[in-house]
Order: structure tokens, then sequence, then C-alpha cells
């Protein structure tokens, strides 16, 4: 029986070659095969860097490749959907960076292709709610650790000014939302554990750039609610407070989790104040190989992909929601 999956890479994007990659090769059940570029002398020099096997000059090549069972796309936002799609239809799995696409209906198209394909895997990469912190935070709400879940309260920003950087191109889906404000809804709903009914937003636009440079929203749930903010053009800083009527959890480092030192949150309840460190660990390695395991167990993977869609939703709801000026229900 094959013990690992052999991995694909469709582009050269920074993400990957500094973060994903280097951390899938230290996975148990990944192999990374091959890596493709527009440009082969790119990915050539990639591949030498990080010590891959095979280079190819185009995505087509490296999907027509038979000795490769799974792809993963670091592609920019508006290409996500087209080269899952392509990849199904060569017979691989997918792992696909966040956000799942530009659109709900783009997330509702991969969701159908993927019912053709039924044997194959896909999957949107959220790879914060595999750190064991996450893990930890749900499972201390789940035992009722902090009474019953009211509210939870997130900030995540950065600051990026650069005019070439693709995050400021409204037309490949840049903007703070969709780069990191996805973060924020999606862990709103992962620690709830339902959608929320309906969600108001208030959002700013860069009058160069044309895309959102800060965010806040309000998401209501049955059991309470949700709000956060962010901003491509605020210090960095990262945070996020979980709230219940006897307690509270908050995570130092929520999403961008170190790979090289340990991370810790904090439990508050009226007796104490619990620190929980967490041992050092690669959430993109942890991600990769669940993934991984999932394909080679045939078991289903840790992220539906209705998830993804019921996210994008969330996201288009704060936007129609500061366009209008109202709460919007889904």
């Amino acid at each position: 029986m094959k013990t690992k999956v052999r991995w694909g890479i469709l582009s050269t994007a920074k993400i990957g070659v500094v973060k994903v990659i280097p951390a899938m090769q230290q996975g148990k059940y990944c192999e990374i095969t091959a890596i493709s570029s527009r440009d082969m002398n790119e990915a050539k020099r990639v591949a030498t860097l990080l010590g891959i096997p095979k280079a190819y000059g185009s995505y087509e090549e490296l999907l027509f490749d038979s000795e490769i069972d799974a792809v993963y796309i670091p592609l920019p936002n508006h290409l996500h959907v087209e080269w899952a799609i392509k990849a199904m239809e060569a017979g691989k799995h997918v792992l696909l960076e966040k956000p799942v696409g530009l659109s709900s209906k783009e997330a509702e198209k991969l969701i159908e292709a993927s019912k053709g394909k039924p044997g194959l895997k896909v999957m949107e990469a959220f790879m914060y709610r595999h750190h064991p912190q996450w893990q930890k935070a749900k499972k201390l709400v789940e035992e009722g650790a902090i009474g019953k879940l009211k509210s939870i309260q997130t900030f995540f920003s950065y600051y990026n000014t650069d005019p070439n950087n693709i995050r400021h191109n409204p037309d490949f889906g840049g903007g703070g939302l969709m780069d990191i404000g996805c973060y924020c809804i999606s862990l709103s709903r992962f620690i709830f554990a339902e959608e929320p009914k309906r969600v108001n937003g208030l959002v700013e636009f860069d009058p160069k750039f044309k895309t959102d440079r800060m965010a806040s929203g309000i998401l209501d749930f049955s059991s309470g609610t949700s709000t956060f903010t962010c901003s491509t053009q605020i210090m960095p800083f990262q945070r996020v407070n979980i709230f219940g009527d006897t307690g509270g959890i908050e995570i130092e480092i929520p999403f961008n989790a170190p790979p090289d030192k340990p991370t810790r949150l904090w439990l508050h309840t009226e007796e104490k104040k619990e620190e929980i460190t967490f041992d050092i660990c690669d959430q993109y390695t942890i991600q990769g190989d669940l993934f991984s395991k999932a394909i080679l167990d045939n078991t289903e993977v840790p992220t539906p992909l209705e998830d993804a869609l019921n996210n994008m939703l969330v996201i288009e709801g704060v936007f129609k929601s500061s366009e209008r000026g109202e709460w919007i229900n889904l």
C-alpha cells in the first residue's frame, strides 16, 4: 500500500515557496514531487532551492504527469476555481488556498464539479483550524470551560501599500476581507459550530487601489455574536478573544502561528487565569498530512467544500451590508 501522497505544486507563489512546501516536505504522508510555473527558469530555480525532483514550465504539463496524485494551488484568488477544476479533470486531488474563489457562485461551481468526481478529495486550505491551539480552544468551548459561548472578538491586520502587490488588485480578488477577513469569519463559524443568521458590515475602500482596506463586521448567530475588524493598512496585529458567560479564551497568535516556537492561549475563569502552552509544530505540515491521510485512507477531508461556500456567503453579506447600510439576512 502507498504510504505517501505524491504532490505537485501549481505556481511558485511566495506562500508556497516560503511556508507551505517546506512544511509539507516535513510531513509523514507528503512527498513533493513537482512544481510548475509559467516561467520554466523560475520553476527550475524553486525546484533546486527546495529539492523538488521535477520542474514544469506550465501548469498543464504538471497536471499531465501520471506520477502526481494531488496538487496544491496557491495561485491568485481569481484562478483558484478554474485550475481546481482542471486538476480534477486530470484526476488529481486538490488542496487550494483560501479563499475558495471570487464569489459564492464560483464556490458552487467547484462543488458541482467535485460531485462529478466523487473519488477525488478537494479542500480549501484554512490551515489555522488544524493547529493544536485551535483544536484545544474548540474543545474547551464544547466542554463548557467558559460556560455558554456568547461572543467572539477578532482583530487581524497588516500594513501594505505596495501598488504592485496582488492583494491590491480588485480583478484578482484583492482586498482585506478576501485576504484576512476570511479568517475572522471562518473561525467564528468554526467555534460557534453554526452559520450566522444575519450580518452587518462597514467597509472602507482605498481610493487608489479600489480594494477594501478596512472592514468591520457583526455576525449574528442564534446563540451569540461575533465582531471583527480586518485591515491591510493598520499596524500588524492579530488576536482572538472568545467569551462565555463564566469565562473566556484569549489566543495570542491565532493565525500566523510560528513554526519554530511554542504558542499559547489563556483560559480565564472566575477561579483563575490558566496559561496553556503548545509544543512547537507547523500548521501547514499538519494540514498537508491530514489531507494526504484522507486520500490514503479514502476518508472525508477535515473541512468539506460546503464550508468554503458558507464562508464566502458571509463575506458577500458583509460587502452587501456596507453598501446598503443595513443588516443582511443569510
